[in-house]
Order: structure tokens, then C-alpha cells, then sequence
């Protein structure tokens, strides 16, 4: 996986990931499920310049939802928190 605009997808901005960021320095990306830890790792320093000293990762198992009669499903994400070195800040999550 190469492409470092399909590895990452987007930055999720929540209450309790702001909260990540204000404590831990820590931000959260929606990235594609079969990137490694390592694709992701480079992928967030060559998109925004910063140094990357932690990834942790989880996957959003898939879930079935109902409209009226229809069944379907909701596809398996995963969810990137990237640690950045000391000093480094990404602006998306600043302004």
C-alpha cells in the first residue's frame, strides 16, 4: 500500500480525541484496514512533516444495521492514534 493518500483517509476529530491531543499529544486518523503500522507511520510523516514516535491501532469490527425491512452492513475500519515527537504539531487539528 504506497499511496499515502489511500493509507490515511482522515483525521478524526472528536471531544475525546481532542482530549487525546491535549494530554497525550496523541492524534487519531481514519486509516484503510489492511495498512501496517509502519505504511501509516510513513505516510503521516511524508503528508505533514513531522517526526512519529508511536502508532497504536485498532479495527472497527463491521456493523449490521436495519431500515425498515433491508438489512445491510456497515464495512470494518481502522483507527490510527499516532504519537508525534516532542515539538511537532499537525495544523489540521490546530484551527
Amino acid at each position: 500500500m504506497p499511496d499515502r493518500y489511500k493509507t490515511v483517509v482522515r483525521p478524526i476529530v472528536t471531544e475525546k480525541s481532542s482530549a487525546q491531543y491535549a494530554s497525550l499529544r496523541e492524534y487519531t486518523f481514519m486509516t484503510d484496514p489492511r495498512a501496517t503500522k509502519r505504511e501509516i507511520k510513513s505516510a503521516i510523516e511524508e503528508l505533514f512533516g513531522v517526526t512519529v514516535t508511536d502508532v497504536r491501532t485498532l479495527v472497527q469490527p463491521a456493523k449490521r444495521r436495519t431500515r425498515g425491512r433491508s438489512v445491510g452492513r456497515r464495512p470494518k475500519w481502522k483507527k490510527a492514534f499516532v504519537r508525534l515527537a516532542e515539538g511537532d504539531e499537525i495544523e489540521i487539528f490546530e484551527g
